[in-house]
């Protein structure tokens, strides 16, 4: 592409975009973050950069992106673009940073991959939600601020579903859990007997997939966002999930782990609103507890 001199100051996308008309915006994204956009014979990453008068902006693609940095153990980035960031969270990994634990977490990891690979010290990602650090599966993050306040304001039409291995068996087969959840304390969530000034309700969806050795494999999809809800509820039906000593359940042989795993999800995209699918099938060790028929 050829060069192009700015007329009137501008950020830099939105002069990108009124150069290059036909291209998406999706694209001119990429081109930032792997260094294509020079301005004035340099490499500028932000969006945005402010330009002016007389400034020479520069399309010089690269043929491939750098190479992305080792991730720690258990974390697999499944899907990323200019906008979105979809990973395989491991259990026993933070989301993100507590008072005790500041250095490893999800958040901390994927920040210097995403500044490594686009070369940019400054390169940010934002939270769009959290797993407890004991559970294991697919996590979304935002590679900007516009991106995280469309995935949080549209949160309500993601289809977010688990898999847990739960005590026992529930009388029914399929049941919606409602529940009203206090949270007020920091390590642990209660279900009150009844609403109150300091509760919020939680709604939770289960069907049984299978059921043995005193256990049952469940399929949950969650349609509120509560602090430990599938957790809270599930032991408050009676059913603790397997591992949660916080919450009643009983460590199993054969894991150390809770066993708990977000196994599918389904969200807009916040550029193309086109949607999103991902899975992330059941950790071994927690499909063992259940064996199948």
């Amino acid at each position: 592409m050829s060069p192009k001199n700015v007329v009137t100051p501008a950020p830099l996308l939105e002069q990108i975009q009124a150069f290059w008309p036909e291209t998406k915006r999706t694209r001119i994204k990429q081109w930032l973050r792997f260094g294509a956009v020079h301005v004035n014979d340099r490499v500028v990453t932000r969006h945005d950069h402010p330009l002016q008068a007389g400034d020479v902006i520069a399309i010089r693609p690269q043929k491939a992106p750098p190479p992305a940095p080792p991730l720690p153990s258990g974390v697999h980035v499944l899907f990323e673009d200019a906008s979105v960031l979809v990973i395989h969270k491991p259990s026993g990994l933070l989301t993100v940073a507590t008072d005790t634990e500041r250095e490893r977490t999800a958040f901390r990891f994927l920040t210097d991959y995403v500044r490594e690979t686009t070369r940019d010290g400054r390169a940010r990602l934002w939270i769009v939600h959290r797993l407890d650090r004991e559970t294991s599966g697919l996590l979304v993050l935002a590679k900007s601020e516009e991106a995280k306040l469309f995935l949080q304001e549209n949160w309500n039409r993601a289809v977010k579903t688990y898999q847990a291995v739960v005590e026992g068996k529930p009388a029914a087969d399929e049941a919606t859990l409602r529940n009203a959840l206090d949270e007020t304390q920091p390590h642990r969530v209660y279900a009150a007997a009844r609403p109150g000034p300091t509760t919020r309700e939680a709604v939770t969806r289960y069907r049984v997939l299978r059921s043995g050795y005193g256990r049952s494999l469940l399929e949950v999809v969650i349609e509120t966002g509560r602090r430990h809800q599938i957790r809270v509820q599930l032991a408050a039906a009676g059913h603790p999930i397997v591992g949660d000593t916080t919450y009643g359940g009983k460590p199993a042989s054969g894991t150390r782990r809770l066993a708990l795993h977000a196994t599918a999800l389904r969200f807009p995209h916040p550029d193309s609103t086109r949607e999103l699918s991902f899975e992330s099938p059941l950790p071994a060790d927690l499909a063992k507890l259940v064996p199948g028929s």
